[in-house]
């Protein structure tokens, strides 16, 4: 299956057809958005989580300056 997906990708014959600068845009914001969450996805659920977690193990210092 994955063989005959690739021989048809690969096989595909090039549109030759006119993408517009408003269409053109949009399609690039839409991917850089898309890019930004996916990665925003990644810090919010792999990172946060991670700090906490280091920072729960650190050793708490009872002489700080309560200020």
């Amino acid at each position: 299956m994955a063989i005959a997906g690739l021989a048809t990708v690969l096989n595909a014959a090039p549109a030759l057809a006119y993408v517009g600068p408003g269409a053109g845009l949009t399609a690039l914001g839409t991917m850089i958005a898309v890019i930004a969450v996916l990665l925003l996805a990644v810090v919010g659920f792999v990172w946060y989580p991670l700090k906490r977690l280091l920072r729960k193990n650190q050793p708490v210092d009872d002489n700080k300056d309560p200020r």
